[in-house]
């Protein structure tokens, strides 16, 4: 599974950093980021909640 974050989309409301710390964080400008682009399979679930959980849809999941 592949991920990132769709700057435009995002608000910085920082729910996907605090349900997936391992992959998203904010940077410095307060807006969402990828830590890494690949997930591993057990961190996928997480990944999925934090897509889930973010407000404007800005996470963007590839199969």
């Amino acid at each position: 599974m592949k991920v990132k974050v769709n700057k435009d989309a995002c608000i910085g409301c920082g729910a996907c950093a605090s349900i997936c710390p391992d992959v998203f964080k904010l940077n410095d400008e307060g807006l969402s980021e990828t830590v890494k682009e690949e997930v591993k399979e057990e961190e996928q679930d997480e990944v999925r909640d934090a897509a889930d959980s973010c407000p404007t849809g800005a996470i963007e999941i590839e199969e």
